[in-house]
């Protein structure tokens, strides 16, 4: 093992000044100084950075730190080099001879760590560099880039797979705070990692207080009240989406009487390191941004982050608020949003110079956050759910639906009619085409699939193709549904699906949503059945056969009939199959595998119980 044998904790006390190291950090370190590699997935501010800062210092030889940060590497240096390690930066920003100085150093091991772009380190010259010089560890810096899965992928980072196969004993440790269970297998996957490689140290930040309004107009007036009540004179981000709004926003705020600066890539190099620099170094600033700004930023006392426009995807959403509170004291992510931005957005997204393959993953992604949006749950749980992890508990108590809980309505019928049509047509398929069954639609998909034969074909008609969308993302982020981003977006069910489908569970979806258009099964009219007397016996004994029939198969009642084709069987008596399939809801295939069991339950109640006039 080529290590010094000096102590980590040792390390960390007298270099960093730490007491101790935090959860997770200390077996993260043994495991790259043993040796060992790892893909480590930490929230922002959890500390990655010091899982391979000390191990480059322990083990004999260069730490080299892939980053995209190039504007914020000399910085990352400089703090470093305040601490006394031996760090540079090696890239664009250096002259040829400030370079040659580097690559000496690096040959002659002569530095801790060196911070690299990835579009330089996988260049011959740096690779024959390399292997002639001694090296510690391989870290790699936000790498879900690496994942064309991932919400920020970048296609130089592919071409780190060649770093790994031209060094495979060097100890190699990737990290990021975003990356969900399909990013997770790509990082491993694209650098040929295990497994058992895998550290995921968990996503919630319980500091941070999550709350989402509907946006009215431009939101911006929203966003000064949100301020003067809870963050007057505190530090914090705003994010927009275009550079313009950016400006309007700077300046609309400091006509307000705050303190604001804008970050965009319209501005000048000087102008983005000035307001960069201030915003580290100044107390009571705020930064109008967009996406450009904040990646990499160590400021501990950002209070808030705040959202004008909403971002691509949850994962973009959870990096970027989580620059907030990264002290673990209480910090606010404010998102004010509505469905025109999300159209935007799409429209973004498809103009876009990715692959076919990433533009598509990234529309998927984007019905995620508007899931989120959406939800009446607790947003924690559905942010963490997003990303494979369980929240102990039923609810955060510090988000908003938690604190103020939004009006809903019972949907239990509708989610389950949604969730049998995803089951029925195979779990292969996307949103799309699952509403398209729902609806009754007459597709070439529909067609080619056969799917007007299956049971949920049309049992949707009473809600728009929109509201159908907006309760399949609801679902998804209630965690019933998730979307397989690697499997062309299918939507597949998950277990906490069942108690719904069986009728053991309700569910609600947010009120503002609802469909001006009911269900006729969860219309909120007077039941045709009296609540006693002969018809309301025959209708209960028809939906007691029923649900035998449903508990058989393994299937919410409804998909064999609906409450109204019950109706109609007690308003009509049918006696022979040609009445019964007269009934609404009756075809040729339910004619035959539940004419005769229906038609049973219909001569028995009528031998036992009093004419009905």
């Amino acid at each position: 093992m080529d290590v010094t044998g000096a102590d980590p904790t040792y390390v960390l006390q007298s270099v960093f000044g730490y007491d101790d190291f935090r959860p997770y950090q200390k077996p993260i370190v043994n495991r790259i100084i043993h040796g060992q590699h790892a893909v480590v997935v930490m929230p922002t501010g959890g500390g990655k950075s010091i899982c391979y800062q000390i191990p480059a210092m322990i083990r004999r030889g260069v730490g080299i730190v892939v980053s995209p940060l190039i504007s914020l590497m000399q910085d990352q240096v400089d703090a470093l080099q305040q601490l006394g390690v031996r760090a540079a930066v090696l890239n664009s920003s250096l002259g040829r001879e400030d370079r040659r100085i580097v690559e000496e150093q690096i040959r002659a091991g002569e530095l801790d760590l060196c911070y690299v772009a990835p579009e330089r380190v996988t260049r011959s010259r740096f690779m024959s560099l390399l292997d002639a010089a001694p090296r510690a560890v391989i870290a790699i810096d936000e790498a879900h880039c690496i994942s064309q899965w991932g919400h920020d992928f970048r296609p130089e980072y592919m071409e780190l797979t060649a770093l790994r196969r031209a060094f495979p004993e060097t100890p190699c440790i990737a990290v990021t705070a975003t990356a969900d269970p399909p990013t997770q297998e790509s990082i491993l996957d694209q650098l040929h990692l295990r497994e058992d490689d895998l550290v995921v140290t968990g996503f919630d930040r319980p500091n941070i207080q999550y709350t989402v309004v509907p946006k009215k107009k431009s939101g911006r007036r929203q966003l000064r009240r949100f301020l003067r009540e809870k963050h007057d004179g505190d530090s914090g981000i705003v994010y927009c989406l275009s550079r313009k709004s950016v400006e309007k926003t700077a300046d609309w705020l400091e006509e307000n009487g705050f303190r604001a600066l804008p970050y965009h890539a319209g501005l000048t190099d000087a102008e983005r390191e000035e307001h960069q620099r201030r915003f580290l170094h100044e107390d009571g600033l705020i930064v109008v941004a967009t996406v450009a700004f904040g990646m990499g930023i160590d400021k501990p006392d950002v209070r808030f982050v705040a959202h004008l426009d909403v971002p691509k995807t949850l994962e973009a959403y959870y990096q970027e608020t989580g620059r907030a509170g990264r002290d673990g004291k209480p910090a606010d992510a404010w998102m004010a949003y509505r469905l025109s931005d999300v159209v935007r957005m799409r429209k973004i997204i498809a103009s876009s110079s990715e692959s076919d393959e990433h533009a598509w993953t990234q529309h998927h992604k984007l019905n995620a956050l508007f899931g989120y949006c959406e939800t009446t749950d607790c947003r924690r749980k559905v942010l963490l759910n997003y990303f494979g992890e369980e929240m102990q508990g039923g609810q955060c108590g510090n988000c908003d639906n938690c604190l103020d809980p939004v009006d809903t309505w019972e949907g239990t019928v509708v989610a389950q009619k949604a969730l049998s049509c995803i089951a029925r047509t195979g779990q292969k398929f996307g949103t799309g085409h699952v509403t398209d069954v729902l609806l009754g639609r007459d597709t070439e998909k529909i067609r080619r699939f056969n799917h007007k034969q299956v049971s949920t074909y049309g049992i949707g008609e009473g809600r728009s193709k929109k509201e159908w969308r907006s309760i399949i993302r609801q679902l998804v982020a209630k965690g019933m549904i998730r979307v397989d981003v690697s499997g062309y977006g299918a939507l597949k069910l998950t277990e906490a699906c069942r108690p719904v489908l069986r009728g053991e569970q309700d569910v609600r979806f947010r009120e503002e949503r609802r469909p001006q258009v009911a269900d006729s099964s969860s219309r909120s009219k007077e039941d045709p059945i009296p609540e006693s007397g002969p018809k309301r016996e025959l209708f209960e004994a028809l939906r007691e056969r029923r649900l035998e029939l449903a508990r058989e198969q393994d299937v919410p009642p409804y998909v064999i009939f609906n409450d109204s084709t019950l109706h109609a069987i007690v308003e009509h008596l049918p006696e022979t199959p040609r009445a019964f399939r007269r009934l609404h809801g009756v075809g040729d295939v339910k004619l035959e595998r539940y004419g005769d069991t229906f038609l049973e339950v219909v001569q028995s109640w009528k031998q036992t119980s009093k004419p009905v006039q």
